[in-house]
């Protein structure tokens, strides 16, 4: 059985790191800090091997108030760091590879303008463009999680694919900032119906939560994006990736 990769979210908006509850951004992190490249040198101190950064300015309103920000987490950690929101084009992703950002997460962008996307994954390759799908109630969702597509998440994955998309982070809005329980089997589906590298996003909501994702999906599922309940301290940051490293979950 393989790994999971632990990679912390850091969530900005209007220059804060907030905490984000079924897509909304709603309360800054005051027990640690609203610093977004603080927060990213604690995960890094932390033993953090990646960062997931989503910019909700960007997402919402196409805004570049968080890019001094985000290019000085790139630029205050030696680890890689992957950012989603408001990326519409090339040139979006460009300017943000030129901040220092090591890999893009594209959500709105492949569902509505396909061509882009490709433009974007031949541009710059696989490796450093992820695809994004944001679910509720098994119906793929876009435009910062308020538009419906009446598009099963199965389907639209398979439709990634097809346009080359070689990793897949999959979230279930639902369960997004809950710490209720991810829902593993959507994320287990996706892996099934994509045979590609997937990243699970939502849920997690302590150590528990983490075992049984890597007990259920750890064949399929390479890594987790966990947000709130690391800010809430829900489990100690140092004992998840210790034992992840240690390779005693094989």
């Amino acid at each position: 059985m393989g790994k999971i990769l632990i990679i912390p979210s850091i969530d900005i908006h209007q220059g804060k790191t907030v905490r984000v509850v079924q897509g909304i951004p709603e309360l800054n992190c005051e027990e640690f800090g609203n610093d977004p490249v603080e927060m990213a040198m604690i995960w890094r101190a932390e033993n953090a091997k990646c960062i997931h950064v989503v910019d909700f300015d960007a997402s919402h309103e196409h805004s570049k108030v968080n890019f001094e920000i985000i290019k000085n987490i790139c630029e205050s950690v030696i680890i890689p760091v992957e950012l989603g929101g408001g990326i519409r084009t090339l040139e979006d992703a460009k300017e943000l590879f030129d901040l220092g950002v090591s890999r893009v997460v594209i959500g709105t962008t492949a569902f509505e303008k396909p061509r882009e996307f490709i433009k974007i994954l031949d541009t710059f390759s696989p490796n450093k463009v992820v695809a994004a799908i944001d679910v509720i109630y098994d119906e793929v969702i876009t435009r910062g999680r308020q538009q419906r597509t009446h598009l099963r998440a199965v389907d639209y994955a398979k439709f990634l694919v097809s346009i080359g998309a070689e990793r897949i982070i999959i979230t279930d809005v639902s369960t997004n900032g809950m710490m209720s329980g991810p829902n593993i089997n959507l994320s287990i589906s996706i892996a099934k119906a994509s045979e590609k590298k997937v990243t699970h996003s939502g849920g997690i909501g302590g150590y528990d939560d983490l075992i049984k994702l890597q007990t259920m999906a750890g064949e399929m599922i390479d890594s987790v994006i966990i947000g709130r309940a690391l800010y809430e301290n829900r489990f100690s940051c140092q004992k998840i990736w210790r034992v992840a490293e240690s390779g005693i979950f094989n």
